[in-house]
């Protein structure tokens, strides 16, 4: 049952990347087009019962059919009022969805939740979604497939805000200089 909590193994670490660098490669090779997947993998950490799992898999399900199309509208429907990411705030990151819409048809991504817990009570709830994925799309420009965004293990905050969880940042404080060949990765 989801709600008891599950450890992830050091020896499924290994399997897990394998397996989206899998997905990834098939995606970019393929064409796959508009594909969606968001998963718990077994053996992940999940310390939330199975109500707040849904709920949480509900906002990513919406988010996804909503990029699918192009519905700018929903996409930032995932996003909390006094979203945070490394300065970016809620309306700097409906701009960079903006953009991508215009650029990019077919956006397929993938999302894997290692860890789910939660940290507070009452109104100053928030969970820790350490996520694993990636966002690819077919440029309008070239006709190629191409990635757009690749993440691994961002721990993502939710907020409960309007009745729902909705991204509000990511752990971490601001770095003053990324390391050479990183990029901020605040779409999910």
């Amino acid at each position: 049952m989801i709600a008891t909590p599950r450890r992830m193994s050091k020896q499924s670490a290994g399997p897990r990347r394998w397996l989206l660098a899998l997905i990834a490669a098939l995606s970019l090779a393929t064409g796959a087009t508009g594909q969606a997947a968001t998963a718990i993998p077994q053996g992940a950490l999940v310390e939330v019962d199975e109500a707040t799992v849904k709920q949480i898999l509900d906002v990513f399900h919406k988010a996804e059919a909503a990029v699918a199309v192009g519905n700018l509208d929903g996409v930032m429907a995932l996003y909390a009022t006094q979203y945070n990411y490394h300065g970016l705030k809620q309306v700097d990151v409906r701009k960079i969805w903006s953009d991508l819409f215009e650029e990019y048809r077919d956006i397929s991504e993938a999302h894997f939740f290692s860890k789910i817990v939660k940290v507070g009570a009452g109104s100053n709830t928030i969970l820790e979604v350490t996520c694993t994925g990636s966002l690819s799309g077919l440029s309008k420009t070239s006709g190629l497939r191409v990635p757009i965004d690749s993440w691994y293990e961002e721990v993502h905050y939710l907020t409960f805000e309007h009745g729902g969880w909705r991204i509000r940042g990511n752990v971490g404080d601001i770095p003053k200089v990324l390391p050479f060949g990183t990029a901020p990765h605040p779409l999910f």
